[in-house]
């Protein structure tokens, strides 16, 4: 994705790790403050406690970044890391392949078992029963623990994605898919009851949140298998308006309000120089004002589309704040894809392939 706007909402300023964009969700940080003010760990001090705490972010940050850094080896790009109170997530461009998915997938349980390895044997020159000793072997088993809960066959966790990966070897991605979002829902709700009958609200937590992402990978699945083979030219908007360079918002809202089109490419003579989507132009409206220039607040780094590009590898591009890319043959301009009308193009195909599937019986 070429959009760098195009982020998990809720999410704070990056720092950039081997070219990586690390994001702390909100929570993350509210949680942090909280823990540290608490001053959590019974009769150990606040600051071994916040320091225990920093240790654990970085073994998750770590944990991600084996993920990022072997899906880069097989030229998947990571969007951006974004760490959340129960851990982190690694948003990469594409979904990988069954073989890259299940290597990527390990590579972030692998990480902490690195770690807990290397702290065991740093212990192994410390005095037992030692302030040094006690923090690394807390710290060594936080990251046995985050390498076993992790590898759980509970989809979309890692090892619900190990047991994607090799069931797709003889299932294919759809099927394999489908039958790891049924395992991850069900042991979510295992958890779920478990964490109520013994009063564990984080355990709970934990549960609900892998239940909806085990659901909603499983829908993700459906709509992959209806748009895979397809091009984009299929489903892109023909029929649609530019604004010239020279623009104002004004005149931008004028075209909103006579038009059913939230999204605008700009223009310079034929060449598409920005898109200036809504959100873009109410910041624009809001800051700027009606007499100000699209071309202050429009979207340089758009998302392209190729037209023949599989419209299953182009919806991906189109997450977070990027509801519309242009569809460009080199530097022309063929059309929109917006999420709306890719929404409309797939209830009717999914209409369609009711309709053929009941004529056939």
């Amino acid at each position: 994705m070429s959009n760098t706007d195009s982020r998990v909402s809720g999410t704070l300023s990056a720092v950039r790790l081997f070219g990586v964009p690390v994001r702390f969700h909100f929570t993350f940080v509210l949680l942090l403050i909280f823990l540290i003010t608490a001053g959590v760990g019974g009769g150990r001090s606040v600051l071994l406690d916040a320091l225990f705490l920093l240790t654990l972010f970085v073994s998750v940050l770590l944990h991600e970044l084996g993920h990022a850094l072997v899906a880069r080896l097989y030229g998947i790009r990571t969007l951006e890391i974004v760490m959340y109170p129960i851990g982190g997530v690694a948003r990469l461009e594409r979904m990988a392949g069954h073989k890259a998915e299940l290597w990527i997938a390990l590579a972030g349980p692998a990480v902490n078992v690195a770690i807990a390895a290397a702290l065991v044997a740093l212990m192994m020159g410390l005095t037992p029963a030692s302030p040094e000793s006690d923090m690394l072997e807390r710290i060594a088993t936080s990251n046995i623990y985050l390498a076993v809960f992790n590898m759980m066959p509970a989809f979309p966790m890692d090892g619900g994605r190990v047991l994607r990966a090799l069931l797709a070897i003889w299932k294919g991605e759809e099927q394999a898919t489908r039958v790891a979002s049924y395992v991850g829902r069900l042991m979510a709700m295992g958890m779920g009851v478990y964490g109520l009958a013994t009063g564990k609200i984080f355990l709970m937590l934990i549960a609900f949140l892998i239940y909806s992402a085990a659901s909603q990978e499983g829908a993700a699945s459906a709509g992959r298998a209806l748009t895979h083979g397809i091009a984009a030219r299929a489903a892109m908007v023909t029929e649609f308006e530019t604004l010239p360079h020279g623009s104002t918002m004004k005149d931008a809202a004028d075209r909103l309000l006579a038009t059913t089109q939230q999204d605008f490419p700009v223009v310079h003579g034929d060449s598409v120089i920005g898109l200036l989507d809504r959100t873009a132009f109410l910041r624009g409206m809001a800051g700027d004002g009606a007499d100000s220039y699209v071309s202050g607040v429009m979207d340089r780094d758009f998302v392209r589309i190729d037209p023949g590009m599989d419209l299953a590898e182009a919806l991906p591009l189109m997450t977070g704040n990027t509801a519309c890319a242009l569809v460009m043959d080199g530097e022309k301009l063929l059309g929109l894809l917006t999420r709306e009308n890719v929404g409309e193009f797939l209830l009717l195909r999914r209409m369609g392939m009711q309709l053929d599937q009941r004529g056939r019986e």
